[in-house]
């Protein structure tokens, strides 16, 4: 029986880890494909626009396939959520972040017939716009493709 791979729990380490401590994460990265980035706003829409840049920059979606692209918005709105505690505004609540993130695509069941899924994670900061004042937050969103 095949291992189940964890692309949630892939996506958190790779947004999480800068590139020294991800040397032993290699083994486990064959089977899936990935792509990281960082950004730091107060809009919302630009933290967004950032992770889909990536993953369409890297080929992890295909943006003329609109399930693709609906899947990876519904990944990245689920993990904003978490790293905004469930209030997904940013600038309107004086609030900014800064963000590493990870977008993860792979076949978490053994099943074939479950397909791809994709999952976003972020990590980083958010607080009030004054250096020094803001905290560590953490985000996942894992969607079907």
């Amino acid at each position: 029986m095949t291992q189940r791979i964890l692309i949630g729990k892939l996506a958190v380490l790779l947004a999480s880890l800068n590139e020294e401590e991800m040397d032993f994460l290699h083994p486990n990265l064959t089977e899936i494909r990935y792509c990281k980035g960082r950004v730091g706003s107060m809009n919302l829409q630009k933290v967004i626009a950032a992770v889909e840049t990536a993953a369409k920059r890297e080929r992890l979606i295909e943006d003329q396939h609109y399930r693709e692209t609906h899947a990876l918005y519904h990944a990245i709105l689920e993990a904003i959520e978490g790293v905004t505690r469930g209030q997904s505004a940013i600038g309107e609540m004086k609030r900014t972040v800064g963000l590493s993130f990870a977008v993860v695509r792979g076949k978490p069941y053994t099943e074939e017939a479950e397909g791809e899924w994709i999952a976003v994670a972020f990590y980083g900061t958010i607080g009030a716009p004054v250096k020094g004042l803001e905290h560590e937050a953490v985000g996942l969103g894992i969607n079907h493709i």
